[in-house]
Formats: structure tokens, sequence, C-alpha cells
């Protein structure tokens, strides 16, 4: 076996004893043998390696099974930190984690401009911040992800965004210049979709759809444990399917868009009657009273969500459908209201086959899916 053969065995072989020691910690060197097949000589070597990277340590003896009792293996989630942010319509959620996607610091900001100049500096001010509140580490900050609620080509470059005015933008180059990190831009329901996937509600099964709904409609869709991007990085943009072909023009250029009836924007307007412009929070208050004219407008809102996850349903046949909005998650009657426009368009033989579930991560589902994303890409390249 020549040298390049013996490096990749070897990088192999330690990507397989730190999978199962972030599965299994606290681990014994033993069992890490008896797990991968692994000679005990291979997984001594390798461990030490680990342990030598600093994303392994001991931390004592373990039960003995008879014999001496074994020296315990951790993950060492505190070896660096990764920055995930989400870029909203009207909003900026940053949160920085350690290795296990434990939330360490997190940064909130409400966008009035949403200018790319004024989102590049609060940006910019949240990575700085992070930088300079987070723990000693081996590695510091490992990189950035970053969320963006529109269109990202497979080379990481925003193309379009519906409802911002990030289009074009080569954000990734524009942040790998000022950092020097490795910096990952994704999709906003992409990321939530895996922030779920990994660390949220979707975490034991293998195919699910989320749905993330607030000024648009965006879908995150995971194919056995895959994120699916399409063949451009476009996959998902279901919030701009047709649900009435004479329906008013949407600013993607289509008319009768799903996201026109269903989305938080579509579900505001119908407050517009009001004599002030109304909040999410005012609309949960006004629910909890019982407003009826509240109540009538969750009732409609669920309804045309109902019908577009129907047709999601009816296409990809998930094992779950994730929904995240704020107003679903603190409201169950809205999540009725869905179930039951569901259930009278879907196939009756597909009715008991999925869950439909509000997001567990709430908000920070799509950071903490970019936040995932860099920590993976970290665990691939970093043993040697």
């Amino acid at each position: 076996m020549d040298v390049a053969d013996q490096t990749l065995v070897k990088k192999l072989n330690q990507k397989l004893l730190l999978n199962e020691i972030l599965k299994n910690s606290p681990i014994s060197r033993a069992k890490l043998s008896e797990i991968t097949g692994l000679n005990k000589s291979t997984v001594s070597s390798q461990v030490n390696s680990l342990i030598e990277t600093n994303l392994v340590f001991e931390i004592g003896q373990g039960q003995s099974s008879g014999g001496r009792r074994p020296v315990m293996l951790v993950f060492n989630k505190y070896a660096g930190y990764s920055a995930g942010i989400d870029i909203g319509v009207d909003y900026i959620n940053g949160i920085l984690t350690d290795l296990e996607g434990n939330i360490v610091l997190d940064q909130y900001y409400d966008l009035e401009n949403s200018s790319p100049e004024r989102i590049k500096d609060i940006l910019f001010t949240i990575i700085k911040y992070f930088i300079s509140h987070m723990p000693d580490s081996p590695y510091g900050l490992i990189g950035i992800g970053i969320c963006v609620p529109g269109l990202v080509d497979k080379n990481q470059k925003i193309i379009f965004t519906p409802n911002a005015n990030w289009n074009d933008i080569d954000l990734k180059s524009l942040v790998q210049q000022e950092f020097n990190v490795p910096v990952f831009i994704e999709n906003e329901a992409n990321a939530g979709a895996y922030g779920e996937k990994v660390f949220g509600a979707a975490k034991n099964y293998d195919n699910i759809i989320y749905v993330s709904i607030s000024t648009g409609i965006g879908v995150g869709i995971i194919i056995n444990n895959d994120l699916y991007r399409g063949v451009s990085g476009f996959s998902g943009e279901m919030g701009h399917m047709t649900i009435d072909f004479n329906g008013p023009k949407c600013s993607c250029g289509n008319r009768g868009c799903w996201e026109l009836y269903a989305s938080e924007k579509a579900l505001l307007k119908s407050f517009q009657n009001k004599d002030h412009k109304v909040s999410y929070q005012e609309i949960i208050d006004l629910a909890h009273q019982n407003d009826v004219e509240t109540l009538n407008s969750l009732q409609n809102f669920g309804f045309y969500l109902g019908i577009g996850l129907s047709s999601i349903l009816n296409t990809f046949n998930p094992q779950a459908a994730i929904l995240r909005n704020n107003i679903i998650e603190s409201q169950p009657m809205v999540l009725n209201s869905i179930r039951s426009s569901v259930s009278s368009r879907i196939y009756s033989q597909l009715d008991n086959s999925y869950e439909l579930l509000p997001s567990s991560l709430g908000k920070n589902a799509p950071a903490l899916g970019t936040s995932s994303i860099v920590i993976e890409h970290f665990l691939d390249i970093v043993p040697a």
C-alpha cells in the first residue's frame, strides 16, 4: 500500500472512530474496537491522534467487566466554535455554538433598513462580537454559516431574493476575505431543514419536508438523510407554486403563488382594516382572548397552508412535515386547521403515513442548520 492509500485509510478510520465517540461518548477504546471492527492497536493509535488534535480527551476510568477498568474517551465540544447567521427579510439572527450545537452566544437585530450595506454592517458587527466574546479554544472560530431567504446556487452565490435586495451578491467571498475562515452560504429553508434534522424535531426521520412560513414561504427537502438542493441549488421554492391561476401577481413574476395566501405577510394583510399596523404578538394576544375576527383569520391562514401542503405531501410522501412559524408554534388551533385542510385533500392512503409537526427549534432552526454545516466541514478536515 502506497503512502497516499495509507493516509486515506488513516483518515477514514479516524472519521469512523470520531463519529462513534460523538454518538456514544463516553466510550472506551475496547468498546470502539468492538463497534467498528478495527483491531485494538489501530484504535489506540488513531485515538491518540485524535487526542493530539484536541478533538478527544480522556476523563478517567469506567466500569470494569473483568480486568483493568477502561479509560473513557469524550468528544471535546469546546475545541472550537461555529457561527450560524440567519439573514431574514426584516431581521438578522446570529448564534455561536460549540461543536455539539449548543448555543454559547446569540445576537438578534430587527431590520428597518434591509439594504445590502446595512445588512453587511450588522453581519460584520455580530461576527466581531462573537470573536471577541467566545471562550478560548484550540481552534477558535472554525467557520461561519449564513442563510438567506432566496435562491442560492451550487457555488453558494445569492442569485435572487424575492422579498429583499440581495441579488447577484457574492457574500461568501466578502465574509471570507474579512474573517479568513471557511464560509458557507445556504438557502434559509434548507438551513432550517438541516437544523431540525441534526438537532430538532426531525432527528429520527430520514425523509422530511421543512416549511418556513414568514414574509414568504420556503421549503427545505431532506431525502434519505441528505439535503436535496436540485441541479442548480434552487429546489424548494414552493412558496411560488400556483394555487390560483387567476390570482394576483407575485414579486417573483408568477400569479396566484401560494405565499400570497398563506404567508405571514398574507395573514397581516387580512388585518388591514384595523386602525394601526397589527404585530404578530398582537395577533397571538387577540387569539388568546378569543377575538372572533382573529380566530377567523387564523383559520383561513391554516386552510391556505393546508392547500399547498397537500401538494407537497402528495409529491414527496415524507415521514414528517415540520412547520416553522411563531404563530403556528403558539396556536394549536392553526395546526388543527392545517391538518383538517390537508386531510380533506390528500390521498386517503397517505393520510396516516406522515407526521405534521411544529418546529422544535423555533427561530434558531436556520442558524443552527448553518452552524451544523460548518461543524461537519470542520470535523471532516481536521483529523489527519
